[in-house]
């Protein structure tokens, strides 16, 4: 029998001891791997659907929730803004390419955003299946979207006012789907995208009906109905041409910036800050606000976690400690058949180290388990892909770190294994 079989015997003779200790062990590991691996997602994420925008043009407000409503789309607007007064910053010559936003509606959970081409340029991203929009209630669906709706290139679908569709129901102005984006884990996948004016028309039509309803069946009204509806339908005609035409007047929920030079950054988010009308955000700013906020809490976690993993280290000691107490007449027999000291002392260690390394292996099986069941269930109910086998370098640390306290623990009872005395133990165990 090798050292190591004696110590899985060992093991084996007090299973419940062995198996309290190895999932204290579990559950520390993979309540820190599990928290390194959101984090670097999350961190990951946030930062990959901020790539390629510099700058957020909104009302004023909260610049984190600007961020979160214009890049993440992951929060309600701060409002909206004069198309004209953001179009004069984004003709700036500090600005390369700039994107404009108008928000309101969604399908299916599923954001509406109204904007230019512009937007896939942001995202380096083009048209997989049929073709990107050219007039009004022409629709482009991100990947997510279509996969989740079932919907295909001239399919029309209706949108409702707001996040859910429990919101008003634009069912007399549906949407013609035109095209379908590739795959880009990025916050496109989710998105409906069309043009600003499609956005604009929608609303303009909503308010329409919403005051000839008011109007209708009132006896005030009724002797001039026919007027105001021949006025009301040169209105909207009017509203119709002004839409699809020079857009001026119009108003929009935000303004996505690239700058031009790194410069950039130094001067004009200062400059739209100092005007009373529109505020500037920067997403790497923003972030880091975010991230320090979830920090936070993950901190605490990480703690509670460390804890874990300390209270399995102690009981790692305090079973191998007190196995040794018990079986000291054991060691001292297995001296006398021709056991060396360190042969003793390595007995002890691979048994406190295979209790500890069981644990450790079966909390980072845990952790990635886990994840990659979120990420399924990410990828189905939101289209957040994440990567199912990933290794994070933090955990390289964290493993190395856990197998150096096992060490200690299982090291410090295997040196008193190691400095047993034969004769005195077994004179003692024969009083």
């Amino acid at each position: 029998m090798t050292w190591f079989q004696l110590a899985w015997a060992n093991l084996r003779a007090s299973p419940i001891a062995s198996a309290v200790n190895i999932l204290l062990m579990t559950l520390g590991t993979a309540s820190i791997v599990i928290l390194i691996l959101a984090s670097e997602r999350f961190t990951d994420t946030l930062t990959r659907d901020a790539r390629g925008i510099d700058l957020v043009l909104g009302a004023k407000g909260s610049p984190t929730q600007l961020i979160l409503s214009a890049v993440y789309h992951a929060d309600l607007p701060t409002g909206n803004i004069s198309y004209d007064h953001a179009r004069a910053w984004a003709n700036d010559d500090r600005v390369e390419l700039a994107a404009p936003l108008s928000l309101g509606d969604s399908y299916r959970g599923f954001r509406i955003v109204g904007t230019n081409d512009v937007f896939l340029g942001l995202y380096d991203v083009t048209v997989r299946e049929g073709r990107s929009w050219k007039r009004p209630m022409e629709a482009v669906l991100g990947a997510a979207v279509a996969e989740e709706s079932g919907l295909k290139p001239r399919d029309r679908f209706s949108g409702a006012h707001g996040m859910s569709d429990l919101g008003h129901v634009h069912a007399e102005q549906p949407y013609t789907v035109v095209g379908v984006l590739p795959p880009t884990n990025t916050v496109v996948d989710r998105l409906i995208l069309t043009s600003l004016e499609s956005v604009w028309d929608l609303h303009g039509h909503q308010d329409h009906d919403s005051e000839t309803m008011h109007t209708a069946g009132n006896p005030e009204h009724e002797e001039h109905e026919e007027h105001e509806e021949h006025e009301e339908h040169e209105e909207h005609e009017e509203h119709n041409a002004h839409t699809n035409g020079d857009a001026h007047g119009q108003e929009i929920t935000a303004m996505l910036l690239r700058y031009r030079t790194p410069l950039a950054a130094m001067s004009l988010p200062r400059e739209i800050n100092a005007l009373g009308n529109l505020q500037a955000a920067a997403p790497p700013m923003e972030i880091a606000r975010l991230l320090s906020l979830v920090g936070l809490g993950l901190d605490g976690l990480r703690a509670f976690a460390w804890v874990l993993i300390g209270a399995a280290c102690l009981s790692v000691f305090a079973a191998l400690y007190g196995s040794l107490r018990h079986r000291r007449r054991d060691l001292a027999m297995l001296r006398c058949l021709g056991a060396t000291k360190i042969e003793v002392f390595f007995a002890m260690l691979s048994e406190g180290l295979l209790l500890s390394m069981a644990g450790i292996a079966l909390g980072f099986s845990l952790a990635h388990s886990t994840m990659i069941l979120i990420s399924a269930w990410l990828e189905s109910q939101r289209g957040v892909s994440l990567a199912d086998l990933y290794w994070a370098e933090a955990e390289t640390q964290l493993l190395l770190v856990l197998l150096a306290v096992s060490l200690i623990s299982a090291a410090i009872p295997a040196m008193q294994a190691y400095r047993t005395d034969v004769a005195r133990t077994l004179a003692e165990t024969n009083l």
